[in-house]
């Protein structure tokens, strides 16, 4: 009864000429396309037919070029493939990929993404040496605002997205992406950067205590630290409470999505299987 019943969906899903959205993958920092590789197959394999964009731009330490410069060049590659599938796709973006996907979508007019799946990244910053010791192993979370708050240290990624809460009149004098993506300062961009986001039928946020990267794990949920290290979650923060980039109004229509997976460190969000059959591929059509 079940291979009938299994047959039946087929034909009718071929009979309505039923197919997956095209999914883009972005990497993290440091690593690249190879890193996503099991994500997409696994996807694949689970949901036949899908076209499957694994962005190869900004491999290794060119992962570190500044946001702005990333967030334009692999944006300019997903309004191709948006054009292509006017009907709408799907993104994923792992640990930093998250944060450049969503630079792209608030960025760009003239792309159509149903669903956005931000798999641990740092949506409200990141402050911590879990992660700062990947690429700066010698610096320390106290003092590295010298670097990052500066005009060399705002040619760095990582920089663009460092959210010292203790120095955070030198976070909005010098930090080019983060306050201005998330509309913490306002700019001739801030009305798009909402309404781009907006568009979205769905936004997936997924991340976990047991990250130990992404400082405050919050972050990939848009929670973050007050002044003196207290967690702040993000029903409590400004970008939420002000609806500054969307949130609340993706919340209130139920296209906001949190998911927090205990058990998981942050180099196996995008290499564990379980992770992508339960809670990723759900929200994939």
């Amino acid at each position: 009864m079940y291979l009938k019943s299994l047959v039946f969906c087929f034909i009718l899903c071929a009979s309505f000429g039923y197919t997956y959205k095209p999914l883009v993958l972005i990497h993290g920092v440091m690593t690249g396309s190879l890193s996503m590789e099991m994500i997409m197959y696994r996807i694949k394999e689970k949901h036949p037919g899908t076209l499957i964009y694994n962005i190869n731009r900004f491999e290794g330490w060119s992962s570190l070029e500044s946001m702005w410069h990333q967030v334009l060049e692999i944006g300019n590659d997903v309004a191709n493939i948006s054009a292509q599938h006017p009907k709408g796709i799907n993104i994923i973006g792992y640990s930093q990929g998250g944060l450049i996907a969503r630079g792209i979508i608030q960025t760009f007019a003239n792309i159509t993404v149903d669903t956005f799946i931000s798999l641990s990244s740092p949506q409200a910053g990141q402050y911590g040496t879990g992660f700062l010791h990947l690429v700066f192993p010698g610096l320390v979370k106290d003092t590295v605002y010298e670097l990052f708050y500066s005009k060399v240290g705002q040619h760095t990624s990582v920089g663009n997205y460092w959210n010292d809460p203790y120095h955070q009149t030198l976070y909005e004098s010098y930090s080019v992406y983060l306050p201005y993506i998330n509309n913490h300062l306002t700019s001739a961009e801030s009305g798009n950067f909402k309404s781009n986001l907006l568009k979205l039928k769905k936004l997936v946020l997924i991340g976990g205590p047991d990250d130990n990267v992404i400082t405050p794990w919050q972050s990939s949920q848009f929670g973050y630290y007050s002044g003196n290290e207290t967690v702040v979650e993000m029903k409590d923060q400004a970008i939420y409470t002000e609806d500054r980039i969307g949130l609340k109004k993706l919340d209130d229509t139920g296209r906001l999505h949190l998911i927090t997976v205990p058990g998981v460190n942050h180099f196996s969000w995008h290499t564990n299987v379980t992770i992508v059959d339960n809670y990723l591929l759900p929200h994939l059509d």
